[in-house]
């Protein structure tokens, strides 16, 4: 049975899903494009095959291949992750693992941001494969915008950003893991959402309003009247 917990964050998400817009221009946004081919680890996998309409950058140098179901030691590097790995994908089949150490590895791309827009989501976790601490960071054009957590759930986390600025414009979205240590986020289900990001607490405020709604529905069966 879930947790009442978990049901707060289902019913918290879940108004975030059912806003989400047209994603514009903007392209495998959830990395399922991927096409590896039929290897399970792989250093140097074309980025064009591994993520297509993504640029990759190691340190502000772009790069031509990404590793597959691959862990840095030490290394700062953009890993696909999939079938076949030591761990699976946040969702669906693929998610993208950034890791910074000696220099920032980054993802970036370019697009039209939906009219309307208030905000970006994206699901994360941090320090898969090896563990690290770190930021991540989220930038607009040349803008870091402020991440803010929304909701944890047993594998991941979801995050939002404020970028209703730039609705309506054609921008690059970035998201890095950046230097110092060893540095470890896997991305997964980047969208765009006409609904502005909450604050942290938002999802412990209805915690009173979904109990009271439980015990309704308890009462309703405990008293429902008898037809004949």
């Amino acid at each position: 049975m879930k947790t009442i917990r978990i049901l707060i964050i289902e019913i918290a998400t879940m108004s975030f899903a059912l806003s989400i817009h047209a994603q514009g221009t903007f392209q495998n946004l959830n990395f399922e494009l991927a096409n590896p081919g039929s290897i399970t680890f792989a250093l140097n996998v074309p980025v064009s095959s591994a993520l297509p309409d993504w640029t990759v950058t190691i340190g502000g140098d772009q790069q031509m291949d990404v590793g597959y179901n691959s862990f840095s030691t030490g290394a700062p590097t953009v890993s696909l992750i999939g079938p076949g790995g030591p761990v699976t994908a946040i969702d669906g089949s693929y998610s993208v693992l950034l890791t910074g150490s000696t220099a920032i590895a980054s993802i970036s791309q370019t697009g039209l941001i939906p009219s309307g827009t208030q905000s970006l989501l994206f699901d994360a976790e941090q320090g898969t494969g090896g563990g690290g601490n770190g930021l991540l960071d989220f930038v607009v054009g040349s803008q870091v915008v402020p991440v803010t957590l929304i909701a944890t759930e047993p594998n991941y986390s979801l995050y939002g950003a404020n970028i209703s600025t730039w609705a309506g414009q054609t921008e690059q979205i970035t998201f890095s893991a950046l230097e110092g240590g060893l540095n470890n986020w896997t991305i997964d289900d980047i969208s765009f959402s006409s609904q502005a990001v909450p604050e942290p607490n938002t999802v412990e405020l209805i915690l009173p309003a979904i109990m009271a709604m439980l015990g309704l529905q308890k009462w309703r069966k405990r008293n429902k009247p008898f037809i004949s």
